[in-house]
């Protein structure tokens, strides 16, 4: 069984730069974790959740503390 991986990203909460990232639809409508920022490398926790009406995953963006 392979786990398709859906194509995103977020705008860093640190300096503003969009990063692409990836969501893995497997692990639920709402999820959270950390990452690093691809211009800045400073951490961003992620807040994901899936919209129905949008059809995409809505992410939301805070540096760690």
């Amino acid at each position: 069984m392979t786990n398709t991986l859906d194509e995103t990203g977020f705008l860093c909460a640190g300096c503003g730069e969009w990063n692409e990232t990836s969501v893995d639809p497997s692990a639920g409508r709402r999820q959270s974790y950390v990452e690093d920022c691809q211009v800045c490398c400073k951490p961003n926790v992620l807040s994901i959740t899936w919209d129905k009406r949008q059809d995409a995953y809505q992410i939301e963006s805070e540096l760690e503390s």
